[in-house]
């Protein structure tokens, strides 16, 4: 297909950090998130209009013009179908999503108080609206399955987020949740976890994300104890 000079979006991958909005904004799909950075997926899907560039936080978008291919409504449309088919059977973590109730709980039924998905951390967006005056629950991964009330007394009215500091990368978390506390106007933390030994890991890279970010949240911490299935306030 022949290229013509027009209007496309400009990406500065130095200022991006991957949060997803500008996905949110783009009608036509032409922007994914790649290797934790925006990218346009094809020049055909981009109609050139920057109805995008005010939901960029960090201001990395722009319009330039440039040769490209001519946009094709139609050939977008299809890309946005197939890609809306592909979410139902699959983990999007550059589109940050809302849980809620389809129906009033019935009698002596347990909705879940989670609002926010995915939790778990690999896939969690590191800059979302979502996190603004939010206070974030971050939980090893057993205690969900350890504590009977977890729902009630710890996920309701937070942003949740799980890990194993065990089974996942250690260092990428500590890195990843740095960017979090520092990009994000969060309201404080609480973090609970195993009475094991390595999920005292847990304790030790969410203190260090919150020394490299710079940031003085309040934090809140819990052990979940396997004898008894009580919970421990271990600070404050």
């Amino acid at each position: 297909m022949s290229k013509i000079k027009r209007k496309m979006i400009k990406i500065d991958e130095e200022k991006c950090t991957g949060c997803g909005e500008c996905i949110l904004s783009c009608a036509e799909g032409a922007i994914v998130i790649k290797d934790g950075k925006a990218k346009v997926v094809k020049d055909m899907y981009c109609d050139g209009l920057g109805a995008c560039l005010g939901h960029c936080p960090e201001g990395a978008l722009s319009i330039e013009e440039r040769e490209a291919e001519p946009f094709n409504e139609e050939a977008a449309r299809e890309w946005v179908a197939s890609t809306r088919d592909q979410e139902t059977h699959s983990c999007n973590s550059s589109r940050p999503m809302m849980i809620m109730p389809s129906k009033p709980a019935e009698a002596g039924e347990i909705t879940s108080q989670l609002q926010n998905w995915p939790i778990q951390l690999h896939l969690a967006p590191e800059v979302t609206p979502g996190y603004k005056g939010a206070s974030l629950l971050i939980a090893a991964d057993c205690t969900g399955f350890s504590l009977g009330n977890v729902q009630r007394d710890f996920i309701a009215g937070r942003v949740a987020r799980i890990g194993c500091p065990k089974l996942d990368d250690f260092q990428a978390y500590v890195e990843k949740l740095t960017r979090i506390f520092k990009g994000n106007d969060i309201k404080d933390i609480t973090l609970i976890r195993m009475d094991v030994p390595c999920c005292g890991g847990l304790q030790h890279l969410v203190r260090e994300a919150l020394k490299h970010s710079g940031k003085d949240l309040p934090l809140q911490e819990y052990i979940v104890e396997r004898y008894g299935g009580k919970v421990v306030k271990v600070s404050a």
